[in-house]
């Protein structure tokens, strides 16, 4: 089973595919959508949509995983990071992928053990669990984590 993991960013998406065979993880395919402050937000969401469709095509998920909105202190981020969320399920939905949200929380307990942990930490686990020649970026780690939460909530319900 193939799962896509989704950080969703106005500014930086990461993606992760993480794929899962018994109880193994492998990550497939892993990056991010980088894209510059001077674009208006709608075309920065619709470079989101079609590069989160590309990987969609390219590599056929049988899931996708996506962070679910946290709250902070500064509300027009978190509206952007919304939009950003949008397009991503969106782009899920068009592709007739199921989708699976995750809080932050649940990722980092999963694959930390601490509800709380930094991003170096998330960072530093998921190239452990993944067996990764260096570490991720931050996005790209953190949508890695997401996979593996899914994952790991798979094995939870198969037993």
């Amino acid at each position: 089973m193939k799962i896509l993991g989704i950080d969703p960013g106005s500014q930086i998406t990461g993606y992760g595919v993480v794929e899962r065979s018994g109880r193994g993880l492998k990550a497939i395919f892993y990056g991010d959508i980088k894209l510059s402050r001077q674009l208006a937000l709608s075309n920065r969401l619709a470079r989101i949509y079609d590069a989160l469709m590309d990987v969609v095509g390219q590599i056929n998920p049988d899931a996708i995983a996506i962070e679910d909105v946290f709250y902070g202190k500064n509300i027009k981020s978190l509206v952007k990071q919304g939009e950003a969320r949008g397009v991503a399920l969106l782009a899920g939905a068009k592709a007739s992928i199921p989708i699976f949200e995750y809080t932050p929380l649940d990722v980092k307990k999963t694959v930390v053990g601490y509800g709380r942990a930094e991003k170096s930490q998330v960072q530093k686990m998921v190239k452990a669990i993944l067996n990764l020649p260096e570490l991720p970026t931050e996005d790209a780690s953190d949508a890695l984590a997401i996979a593996i939460c899914h994952a790991n909530y798979l094995n939870k319900a198969i037993g």
